[in-house]
């Protein structure tokens, strides 16, 4: 469901027709721009959709004979339509004003120009209707990267991004992170608000992060880019010591690079985390060391296997 309120007030939109409906139940994040409908023409109208109507559907509208235009709103407005947005600052003409106000429905005003209205509609919509889960972890922004660290209770997770932070880099969300899937491919997780800037150290206590480092030392959200799991190092465990394979986890049906960091006495975590964020970084921009190492490798050995050549004779 969203909020007519909260519509209103993200996007700045100065209302002209209120309405007593309180929420809409949009389903999908796209907008309708009834061009067609003022010629007449339903066939796969999107009512359900916010509508958005630009300069050329005002020309359009203004364009009509007072009969004409009466009777295709009454048509227009017949639909269960949610609201009306009115782009360029225009003013909203009197028949289209009674008519919404007649069936309930708000009409709201924007200084924007229509596409940049759309591209913030449609912002606000995949905010708010992304699929979401809520995970235990440990969020932060290390070289532009965002790294969830996962793993057991009491494991070092906060300790880790603790140390990071003290090395310039930033936190988004300790113990609680609130994910939510914004495209196809895209996870942006934040901390819920109760707990934003807050972390809990054990034998400590909860520190605020934002006094004690400053305002750049937490940032609101960040995309989940890889998941770093730290677990207790297990003798009887094999490690990947090559990362020639790598592994992924599926959350909300995304899938991210997963790492399985052990935990032991005398390893620097921060470190290695900055490690595996750069290392991710260069893999994005197609270098991978073990698969270099891999190769070279490769082509030793098969140099190794080629058959000598017999020296030539110095006979004529």
């Amino acid at each position: 469901m969203i909020s007519a309120q909260d519509f209103a007030e993200s996007l700045e939109l100065e209302v002209l027709v209120p309405s007593t409906v309180k929420e809409w139940d949009l389903k999908t994040t796209d907008l309708n721009r009834p061009g067609l409908q003022f010629t007449g023409y339903y066939d796969y109208f999107a009512y359900e959709r916010p509508q958005v109507i630009g300069k050329t559907e005002m020309a359009y509208l203004a364009s009509l004979s007072p009969e004409t235009q009466r009777e295709r709103l009454e048509r227009y407005f017949s639909y269960p339509i949610p609201c009306i947005v009115i782009a360029r600052g225009m003013d909203c003409p009197a028949m289209l004003f009674e008519a919404a106000s007649a069936h309930n429905v708000p009409i709201y005003r924007t200084q924007y120009v229509t596409t940049r209205l759309t591209a913030s509609m449609i912002n606000f919509l995949n905010n708010r209707l992304a699929p979401r889960v809520t995970r235990h972890g440990v969020l932060v922004d290390v070289f532009g990267v965002g790294v969830l660290l996962t793993g057991e209770s009491g494991v070092g997770k906060s300790e880790c991004a603790l140390e990071l932070i003290k090395r310039g880099h930033q936190l988004v969300a300790d113990d609680v992170v609130d994910i939510c899937r914004v495209n196809d491919n895209r996870l942006v997780g934040e901390a819920p608000e109760m707990i934003r800037h807050f972390m809990e150290i054990r034998g400590l206590g909860i520190i605020d992060i934002r006094t004690m480092y400053g305002i750049g030392s937490v940032i609101p959200s960040k995309s989940i880019d890889i998941v770093i799991h730290l677990e207790l190092w297990r003798e009887n465990k094999e490690y990947d010591r090559l990362g020639l394979a790598e592994e992924f986890i599926t959350i909300l049906g995304v899938k991210r690079p997963h790492i399985v960091m052990p935990v032991r006495p005398g390893r620097n975590l921060a470190i290695i985390v900055e490690v595996a964020a750069r290392n991710w970084r260069l893999k994005r921009m197609g270098y991978n060391a073990a698969a270099e190492l891999d190769k070279r490798l490769t082509e030793m050995l098969q140099r190794a296997q080629e058959p000598k050549r017999a020296p030539e004779s110095d006979d004529d």
